[in-house]
């Protein structure tokens, strides 16, 4: 069984037990979430797709930890002007594990 869920501006494909990375939740570790943006929930072969999100379907997960995600640096030059910048940035992400898939 799994679902496609809209967390946070993203579309995630989601598995009971699963663990995910998100762009950072206001959420406490430790508390339990529900997404009603369930797109796509399969179970057993039957797939129910929804217009645009399924009435009544509930994804459950549970706030593991605020993480950071891999330094990526940001380097621009212009060639013969003298100009150099070189920046870092470390996108914040939540980790979520799916618990329950309601549909």
């Amino acid at each position: 069984m799994y679902a496609i869920v809209e967390i946070a501006g993203q579309q995630f494909k989601v598995q009971k037990d699963q663990k995910v990375f998100v762009h950072r939740l206001s959420a406490e570790t430790g508390t339990q979430i529900t997404f009603d943006q369930v797109l796509l929930v399969e179970n057993d072969g039957k797939v129910t797709l929804g217009a645009p999100a399924i009435a009544g379907a509930e994804i459950t997960a549970e706030v593991l930890d605020h993480v950071k995600g891999d330094k990526v640096i940001v380097f621009k030059k212009k060639r013969r002007k003298g100009y150099v910048v070189k920046n870092g940035h470390r996108q914040q992400f939540t980790a979520l594990k799916i618990t329950n898939i309601q549909s």
